[in-house]
Parts: C-alpha cells; structure tokens; sequence
C-alpha cells in the first residue's frame, strides 16, 4: 500500500443500504458500490477478523493485523486506530488533496490526476532510493460522506486502473495490483477514529525484512505525518488562494 511503501523508502536512506445518506466529494463519477462503502465503514463498529487475519502489531493506539495472501505471497492489512486532535472531516480533506500532499510528502516523486481517454484516474511515483527502483500507480478512488443514523463517517475507496494512456516509465516499477479501503468519524474526544483495509504487490526484489518493518512502523509514522498535515492545513489553503 502508498502508506507502507512510502515507509520502505524511508528505511533504506477509507451506504445507502444502511439507511444512511451519502454524498460524494470525488470529481469522478460513481465507481465503487454501496456495498463495498458498507463493508468499510461497518469495520469502525465490527471488525472482521475470521479467517485467518492475525494480530501483528499494536503500538501508538494503532492495531494492525494481517492475512497471508496464498496466491501472491503477501499480506494484506487491516489497521485499526485513531488520530488525536483531527477532527474527521479535517482528516479526510487531507488526505483527498493531491496537491498539498505534494508539499508534506518528500516522498512523492510525481502525483496529479489527470483525464485519461474520458477516465480520471491518478497517477503516483513514490521515490525510493538507490539501488530500488521507484514505484508508480494508477488508480482510481472515490470519497462518500455518510449519515447513518445522525453519524458523520467519510469512506475513501481506491484499486488499481489499467490506463493505456499512462504507459509504464522505464526504471520504474508499476504496482499493478492495489486496493485500499479507509473510514473515518469521529472518536467522540475530537479526534479521528480509523479503519483501513489495503493490499499492494509492490514486484521487484524487496527483502522480507525490510517489508516487515515498514508495515509495523509505516502506518504509525504516516498518522503522524497526517496530524502534522491536519494542523497545517488551515495555513496552506489560505496561501494558497
């Protein structure tokens, strides 16, 4: 996932059938369904850990756990946590603004969204120092605010999109497989309960170790980065305009 590999960078130098109401605060048009939304926000309730999912590592009010991926021989993750003194709404405008990621991020080697043959989608070159080659992305990602029952729950969706129009860079890898999930409302003491679910096959030669660390330290390091980026968001928009 862009969290967790953005933190393997570092280390070598988030329905309507619930009875609630959405809307969207994406450009694109509607690309995930009420579903998959429900499947999201319902995890801040009622986690859903059967199957094989197992704790891996707890640590700053963050539980993550883990499901091996037979198929690809990777995990994917479910994180569980909060994000103190963020209110949700602050948090999720965050994280939806490409451009000022731009400024916080230092690992963000290129990121916009772009109109591809009639479909937005993003594209996302994450830096990774020597000898790794960088990682790219397109995807495409969708926000719905919910109401569900006088709650205020963002949702934030994204998968991978194959774009012709966005060809592969030589001496960069695309991650080709990618899906993310993120809900967000409040924890009641005005900060930001999470839940996000996300998996990525990143290809290439990356040492195990070295996978295994950046996902028990990534997601921490990335809150912190995102409460950093909350408190100073206010300042961004108004030089901005």
């Amino acid at each position: 996932m862009l969290i967790y590999r953005e933190h393997v960078a570092r280390a070598v130098s988030w329905s309507h059938d619930s009875g609630g109401s959405s809307s969207s605060s994406s450009s694109m048009a509607l690309l995930f369904s009420d579903e998959e939304i429900q499947q999201a926000w319902t995890e801040l309730d009622e986690p859903q850990l059967d199957g094989g999912w197992e704790l891996f590592t707890e640590t700053m009010n963050v539980k993550i756990y883990r499901l091996y991926n037979k198929e690809t021989g990777l995990y994917e993750y479910k994180v569980f946590g909060s994000l103190a003194s963020c209110a949700p709404d602050l948090c999720a405008d965050v994280y939806m603004d490409l451009s000022y990621r731009r400024q916080w991020d230092s690992y963000v080697k290129e990121l916009h969204e772009k109109d591809y043959g009639g479909q937005k989608a993003i594209y996302w070159e994450v830096k990774y120092p020597l000898p790794l080659s960088n990682r790219d992305y397109v995807y495409v990602r969708e926000r719905r605010d919910l109401d569900v029952g006088g709650r205020k729950i963002s949702v934030v969706l994204a998968k991978s999109s194959s774009v012709s129009q966005c060809p592969e860079k030589k001496g960069v890898i695309r991650v080709k497989d990618y899906k993310q999930s993120l809900a967000m409302e409040s924890d009641g003491s005005g900060g930001t309960k999470v839940f996000m679910n996300y998996f990525d096959n990143p290809g290439g030669m990356i040492p195990t170790w070295l996978v295994n660390w950046a996902a028990k330290t990534g997601v921490p390091g990335f809150l912190t980065d995102m409460k950093k980026a909350c408190s100073n968001y206010s300042s961004y928009c108004n030089n901005s305009k």
